[in-house]
């Protein structure tokens, strides 16, 4: 196998330079099929931005989701892929691939929703918008979310080390001391709309409660439609032997020990950030999410 190949690198790489790759690609496509066609980008992907009006939206609902593929502008693109992944990398060091994806776009979602309810409610957004397009908030989604589960955890910053909950805080209060005088109202209500679904994914989480999960069945069964049946996951019934109380026993036992030791190390991820973990803590980590 050539591991050479672009497609082979595109199938072997993470969920975030697979994202980055898709919204790159989206971009450069939409320019040049406009050019050639003698369009503008607006003209060919009218059908994939959220409109303002409600009732548009019922005619293309997938414009919920599809509206954080594309972008305005190169500076555009560039600054949304380079938070996605700075910030995609710690949500990958702690979950599995399907769960970015899910506040990826469900972040998407509720930015979108917000973004909708408030332009047919208030008479100073309705009609301001001729529609909405861009990740900016499925990416804050990540941020927030990322920065509420592991608020300190630093980066370094021009020389400086920084906690995440800080650089969540600092862009969450721009959007709401810019937004009433920005001309891209729309833009910020759904960063506004993505952190808050990110910042209460995160604190479920914590509780114990999966809020995304409902989200992961569905893609996964969309994901199934377009397997063969061979790739197909199936169910294979065999008898097997009761297990005794004492394997029940110590099997609940290993549970309740391990659940403690990850119980153990997020609290210190919490207090102390990611890079405070040992190697052999990390490993377990990773190891336990590998097991979920």
């Amino acid at each position: 196998m050539d591991t050479n190949n672009l497609t082979y690198q595109f199938k072997t790489s993470n969920i975030v330079v697979k994202l980055i790759v898709i919204n790159s690609i989206i971009f450069l496509a939409v320019r040049l099929i406009a050019f050639f066609l003698g369009m503008s980008p607006g003209e060919l992907t009218q059908w994939f931005v959220l409109p303002e009006r409600a009732g548009s939206v019922l005619l293309q609902p997938w414009s919920l989701f599809t509206y954080a593929f594309l972008h305005f502008g190169f500076f555009h693109i560039l600054f949304n892929m380079m938070w996605l992944y700075w910030f995609g990398r710690f949500v990958l060091n702690l979950f599995s691939e399907k769960r970015l994806l899910t506040i990826y776009l469900l972040g998407a979602f509720f930015g979108g929703l917000l973004y909708l309810v408030t332009h047919n409610i208030f008479p100073a957004l309705i009609g301001s918008s001729a529609g909405l397009i861009g990740a900016s908030g499925a990416v804050t989604a990540i941020i927030v979310f990322i920065a509420t589960y592991t608020p300190n955890t630093e980066v370094m910053l021009f020389r400086f080390r920084i906690k995440l909950w800080q650089i969540a805080l600092v862009l969450v209060l721009l959007d709401l001391v810019l937004l009433p005088n920005s001309d891209n109202a729309g833009g910020r209500l759904a960063h506004i709309g993505g952190a808050v679904f990110g910042f209460v994914y995160a604190q479920q989480l914590q509780k114990g409660n999966d809020i995304g999960k409902w989200f992961e069945n569905i893609m996964d069964w969309v994901e199934n439609l377009f397997k063969s049946r061979k790739e197909r996951p199936f169910t294979k019934v065999h008898r097997t032997k009761k297990a005794t109380s004492k394997q029940k026993k110590n099997t609940s036992k290993d549970t309740e020990e391990n659940q403690k030791k990850i119980d153990g190390i997020l609290d210190k991820i919490g207090k102390s950030g990611y890079d405070s973990l040992t190697k052999a803590e990390k490993d377990f980590l990773f190891k336990a999410g590998k097991d979920d």
